[in-house]
């Protein structure tokens, strides 16, 4: 069975991407943690998710440096775009690793400002490796219902921690060249190494 590296989120939608994939690809998930901005329930609602699932492996990865470095020196708008970028490259990393074939998020056109048409075309174009998104034209009601369906929806409902850093006016627009130049103000693959070197891999 082919694999594939997927970015678990704690939110509703990205636990049911990855349970419509599982029967056809054996899946490894990937959580970009706050911490310490956040605190340990942050990661025990992944580490349930991960059990529900039954995913038999998932890094955690401490994101919170590589996310400040791009609040203080790229464009704040991009913030949401530019965070999805770092996340799928760092996945890129793990799944050469691995030895993964594919990506998956639980991405949803138009559902959240980062998720535009455009953007997305943002957040694919810098990424070598297949993205799978199983959810892109499912409304909410229909991953929600999936969600309680396999059992994930009670562990995932509550806030989300994603948006801590993120700009009150987020972009909606973005061109692929523009975001490539910001993601250039930072050390970009310096920061993600740095991140995967300190990773914690749960194994069931």
């Amino acid at each position: 069975m082919k694999k594939a590296i997927a970015l678990l989120s704690g939110g509703i939608d990205s636990p049911v991407a990855i349970a419509l994939l599982q029967k056809k690809l054996e899946i490894i998930a990937i959580h970009f943690h706050q911490m310490p901005l956040t605190d340990e329930q942050e990661i025990e609602k992944v580490k349930r998710l991960q059990k529900q699932l039954q995913v038999n492996k998932l890094y955690l990865v401490p994101f919170t440096p590589v996310l400040k470095e791009l609040v203080s020196k790229c464009e704040h708008r991009y913030y949401f775009i530019l965070s999805k970028i770092a996340m799928l490259k760092a996945a890129e990393m793990i799944a050469e690793k691995e030895g993964a074939e594919f990506l998956i998020t639980g991405e949803n056109l138009s559902q959240v400002s980062s998720q535009t048409l455009s953007n997305l075309v943002s957040i694919t174009t810098p990424i070598k490796k297949v993205i799978l998104r199983p959810l892109l034209t499912y409304d909410k009601i229909e991953i929600i219902k999936h969600a309680e369906k396999i059992g994930t929806f009670e562990i995932s409902k509550g806030p989300e921690v994603c948006c801590l850093l993120g700009p009150q006016k987020p972009a909606t627009r973005s061109d692929p060249e523009k975001m490539q130049k910001e993601l250039e103000r930072i050390e970009c693959m310096l920061l993600l190494e740095e991140s995967l070197k300190n990773a914690e891999v749960i194994i069931l």
